[in-house]
């Protein structure tokens, strides 16, 4: 498993425009429902299950990044979308910084090991400093769509 396996490209927010944690997990649902990557219908109730997930726990996990993740039953496949804020959102990360890069990922109910697997990649990235480096400072939709494709270079 790679990042592309699971990150859906066209719905990369290369700069967010949302201040918040709420705002922003709603405007990276948005880009999900605007791709199609999953159904307008579902929009509301998708937030609602990362709200809750955040309420157990701040998915603000350090070094400038956040992973919000739920498990919802209108979502069929693991899917993904990265988004970028230059400058930075509060996620009551467990460092206590600001939050400039986001990985949302949705998976199905049923789907505990896909799920895992991709929390799992997603940490394993995020233990090289210089990726996460570049993740903070890329800006733009094609330098950070090329970083997401050649993630795995940064692999430990």
């Amino acid at each position: 498993m790679d990042l592309t396996d699971f990150l859906i490209e066209e719905s990369l927010v290369p700069e967010l425009q949302a201040k918040d944690k709420e705002a922003v997990i709603k405007e990276l649902v948005r880009s999900l429902t605007e791709s199609k990557a999953i159904k307008a219908v579902d929009e509301s109730s998708v937030v609602d299950a990362l709200m809750k997930r955040e309420e157990l726990g701040s998915t603000g996990i350090g070094q400038g990044v956040a992973v919000p993740h739920a498990r919802h039953p209108a979502i069929k496949e693991l899917v993904g979308v990265f988004g970028h804020s230059t400058g930075g959102v509060d996620f009551n990360a467990l460092d206590g910084e600001s939050v400039h890069a986001i990985f949302l990922l949705l998976s199905p109910v049923a789907s505990s090991g896909e799920h895992l697997q991709a929390l799992a990649l997603i940490s394993r990235m995020l233990r090289n400093d210089a990726f996460c480096k570049l993740l903070r400072e890329t800006a733009g939709s094609e330098d950070l769509t090329r970083l997401l494709r050649d993630s795995n270079d940064f692999l430990t």
